[in-house]
């Protein structure tokens, strides 16, 4: 292949290499999306039918209920496709689709998680002001900025990635399409573009990180001078949820990308892909839901109503 107009699909990598394995993944992501679709579900219908729970921090949690589950739709029906029908290839515009829409998504989470930081840092550091920093326009605005930053940055990818000639072939060493292997295909030193938008990313990334990190630091001094034990248990309460959230979504993906050389095989680079895109966006609504006593009432009076209904 000459270039990225001789190819119609790519190939996509095999999850098992024979039939009995390729069910058994079937069923395991099926289950996995299912707990994923269910979880995310509830929390969306009960932050959306609860209006106690109308507050920044269930709108931001539905915010982020919303971004696993495009996350999870975006790669998982396709790689039970491909496994259940025995099939690796993928279309080009279709791999172009997911491409967007999976750093589309991924991107929200992180921005969403970012924002949901502040909201308890204002809650906890600053409580007398709470009602004015996140009022319901400030935190409108801010989920805006969010899924917008996530367009804008999954739009540059995307449109700078397929941009790239590719000669090298049209097969993916992963079981979805992602930035990476695909420049792995390029025969262009244009790549560089993308190595440079990349690099501004990680700026970006970075910069959410450090304010993630320096914004706990402010709230675990802040909890540790409340002199009562209710109210520091009350306090951390609402923040390890998120902090745990943060934890899975950034370790699970840093040890994905940045993991040594060494350490890298095909059986482990899928494991890893599997365990950062697919596994926390089924996690997420049960962390929350483990430690938030306000979001398990309302879930289960959400489920003690369908139940009677039917």
């Amino acid at each position: 292949m000459s270039n990225s107009s001789c190819i119609r699909h790519f190939l996509l990598l095999a999850l098992a290499d024979t039939w009995q394995l390729q069910l058994l993944h079937f069923c395991l992501l099926l289950g996995i999306s299912l707990a994923a679709l269910l979880g995310n579900g509830l929390i969306i219908s009960a932050v959306a039918c609860g209006h106690h729970l109308h507050t920044p921090m269930f709108f931001f949690l539905l915010n982020l209920a919303l971004a696993d589950l495009g996350s999870i739709c975006t790669t998982v029906p396709k790689a039970m496709h491909n496994s259940l029908w025995d099939t690796r290839s993928i279309s080009y515009t279709g791999c172009a689709a997911q491409l967007f829409f999976f750093v589309f998504f991924i991107s929200a989470e992180y921005f969403l998680l970012t924002v949901m930081c502040y909201d308890r840092y204002v809650s906890i550091c600053k409580p007398l002001h709470y009602g004015t920093l996140l009022g319901s326009r400030a935190c409108a605005h801010m989920a805006a900025a969010a899924w917008a930053s996530a367009f804008l940055y999954s739009l540059l990818h995307t449109a700078n990635t397929f941009s790239l000639p590719l000669c090298h072939g049209n097969a993916l060493g992963q079981f979805f399409c992602e930035i990476p292997p695909i420049l792995k295909l390029s025969c262009s030193k244009s790549y560089l573009r993308e190595l440079g938008l990349i690099a501004v990313s990680s700026c970006v990334v970075l910069g959410c990180f450090m304010f993630i990190v320096f914004s706990y630091v402010q709230i675990f001094r802040a909890v540790l001078r409340i002199p009562s034990e209710q109210g520091r248990h009350r306090a951390f309460s609402t923040c390890l949820p998120h902090l745990a959230v943060v934890s899975l979504f950034l370790s699970t993906g840093i040890f994905s990308h940045l993991k040594p050389p060494s350490l890298s095989s095909p059986s482990l680079d899928l494991a890893l892909s599997v365990l950062y895109s697919v596994v926390p966006p089924a996690l997420n609504p049960l962390i929350y839901s483990l430690r938030n006593q306000e979001l398990k009432v309302a879930v289960c009076t959400l489920m003690t109503g369908c139940f009677q209904e039917h």
